[in-house]
This record gives C-alpha cells, sequence and structure tokens, in this order.
C-alpha cells in the first residue's frame, strides 16, 4: 500500500467545491466564561476514562517522552467491557422508549481557536483553514478519499476565538487544559469540541474516548497548524483532526496492543506491532496474515499516506455512537 494517488488534488477541489453545511457565528471572547457544570447521576456505575486522553498523534523525534496515557491491555480490557454494559444500558432504554438508534448522524461542531495575541504566529489563523478542516473529515468519514464510508458527517455550527496566554501552547493533562475546557465547553455528548492552538512537546493532537456521563474535559485538541494550509510540514493536510475525531468515536490506534491479544478490537485492521512514521510502504511487523495499515487514518504516518477507515472501523464508531453519544 503506497501514498494516495492525487490525494492531495481531490482535497484541494473539494475544499473549493464540496457543500459545508455550515451555520456559523464568529465570537471574540474577551473574558472567559464561568466554568459549567457536568456531573453524572448518583446512581451511575461505570468506567469513566473521559479524563484519560486517547493515545496522541506525535511526530517522528517530536519532544513528547511517551504516548501521552497509552491504553494498558487492562484498560482496554476495561473499556471494552464498559462498552458492553453501555449497550445493555441503551437496549433496555430502547424497550422502554428512552431512546433510540440511529443509522446515520450529522455532528454538529464547535471550534475553539486558542491564541497568545491577534497574530498568526500567536494562533490566529483564519476562518478558510477550519472550514478547509471540516470538509476534510467529511470527506474522510464519508469514503470519499478510499477505503469504507461511515455513516457520520460534520456541520460546523460555531467558530470560538478566544485570546488567553494563560492557555498557550496547549499542555495535555495540565490544569490550564482542564481550566480551558471547563470554561469553554459546549453542548452536550453529540457536540463535537475542537481545540486549536499550539501544542506541547510536539504534539500533533490528543482526543478523549466516549463514556456515559458527560465530563468537561470531552473533545479533541489539534495543533492548528496541522489543518489545511498550515505549516506543520507532512502534517498540514487535516488528518490530524480526522485521527482524533476516530479516537473520539472509540476507534483505538491500529498498532494497539501490538502483535497479540484483540489489537485495536477490530476485525479487519491487520496487525501492528508499533506506530508506523512517514510512509513505509510494504511494512510487515506482524506475523499475523496482512501488512501493517500504514494507510489506515489511525496510524502515525504523514498525511500523504494516510487516507482510509476500514468498514469495521466505521461499525465500531457506529456503535460506540449509539452506546454513549446518541440521544
Amino acid at each position: 500500500m503506497g501514498l494516495r494517488p492525487n490525494l492531495l488534488t481531490r482535497r484541494t477541489a473539494g475544499v473549493a467545491s464540496t457543500t459545508l453545511a455550515l451555520l456559523l457565528s464568529t465570537a471574540a471572547v474577551g473574558v472567559v466564561p464561568a466554568a459549567s457544570a457536568f456531573s453524572a447521576a448518583p446512581s451511575e456505575v461505570c468506567v469513566e476514562p473521559a479524563d484519560v486522553h486517547s493515545d496522541a498523534r506525535i511526530k517522528p523525534g517530536g519532544g513528547a517522552r511517551h504516548e501521552p496515557n497509552e491504553l494498558t491491555l487492562a484498560e482496554t480490557r476495561e473499556r471494552e467491557a464498559d462498552l458492553a454494559a453501555a449497550l445493555r444500558e441503551r437496549a433496555r432504554f430502547r424497550a422502554g422508549a428512552g431512546a433510540s438508534t440511529t443509522a446515520t448522524v450529522t455532528i454538529p461542531v464547535v471550534v475553539h481557536v486558542i491564541q497568545e495575541d491577534g497574530t498568526r504566529a500567536g494562533g490566529n489563523i483564519p476562518d478558510s483553514m477550519v472550514t478547509s478542516q471540516i470538509n476534510v473529515l467529511n470527506q474522510s468519514f464519508s469514503g470519499a478519499t478510499g477505503g469504507a464510508a461511515t455513516a457520520f458527517s460534520f456541520q460546523l455550527t460555531k467558530i470560538n476565538r478566544v485570546t488567553n496566554p494563560a492557555w498557550y501552547p496547549i499542555v495535555q493533562g495540565s490544569s490550564a487544559e482542564r481550566s480551558m475546557k471547563t470554561s469553554l465547553r459546549e453542548g452536550g455528548k453529540n457536540m463535537l469540541n475542537i481545540y486549536l492552538g499550539e501544542l506541547s512537546d510536539s504534539l500533533l493532537g490528543w482526543a478523549t474516548f466516549p463514556t456515559r456521563k458527560l465530563n468537561s474535559m470531552d473533545g479533541v485538541v489539534v495543533l492548528s497548524e496541522s489543518l489545511p494550509g498550515g505549516t506543520a510540514t507532512n502534517y498540514n493536510q487535516g488528518d490530524t483532526g480526522t485521527h482524533e475525531v476516530g479516537h473520539w468515536l472509540n476507534l483505538y490506534h491500529t498498532f494497539q496492543g501490538g502483535c497479540s491479544g484483540s489489537g485495536d478490537s477490530v476485525s479487519d485492521t491487520a496487525a501492528e506491532a508499533s506506530p508506523a512514521y512517514q510512509c513505509p510502504t510494504g511494512r510487515d511487523t506482524c506475523t499475523a496474515p496482512g501488512v501493517d495499515p500504514i494507510t489506515n487514518f489511525m496510524d502515525y504516518t504523514y498525511d500523504s499516506c494516510m487516507y482510509q477507515f476500514t468498514a469495521g472501523q466505521a461499525s465500531r464508531m457506529l456503535t460506540a455512537w449509539n452506546a454513549y453519544r446518541a440521544a
């Protein structure tokens, strides 16, 4: 498996021609809003790993010392057990007409542009980069770039611009990140909040997995210069956004668990011992059938190399949506 043929050309054309369902308001935020309250019902007893970020996407040779909060085997088993419990819970609600499932999903998106000042160097990216990122999400999740189509599309509802040097750069796992998200996050579990800015440790982005209660940390953090038209060389076609939204919809990395066990809990992604960087065509790190899925959005390769989800990943995301995020 090699590079996407003419993918950059297709995406560039898509930015101009794709109809974006856009209900856009741009807000300049001068005063940080008061913190919102997020709480669970007292009777809830469930795994709540929303405070645990999914594995971040990292540049090779970057400053990050490790993959932040990489899931252990025990943690993945815990998450899979919680998913099964959440599905049983939803089934009981459906039997009582208290909840429904859906086969197609339009996800409302709020994008928070975190900036140090009003300059491009200080994080003030143009609206056009944000709308191009939404176009990339819609192309990637529709299967337009190759691979399986998923049930998901994305509708940008708001761009929220925030100037706050205390939140810039965004530091993964810091009290400042918690303050930022608690102050800014909008909507319910079905609302995708994307936080854009400069990131610490050469990270490209990180995300939270879904859980059964709304948590103020829920959302996706993405390096602003990884958006289409950004300056992050080899990582500026918007695929970091796609990768992190995959985590937000409950996908693991393709290399989760290495060559043993259930891996990423998806049967149609070949096992992979470790992250793939750049675009190593023909890489095969496990003895199980299939070469490494280096073109999958959930690996670590260059944006020019990754272009697809599998049918199994599409099914897993929809299952998780109906378990955790559907109204």
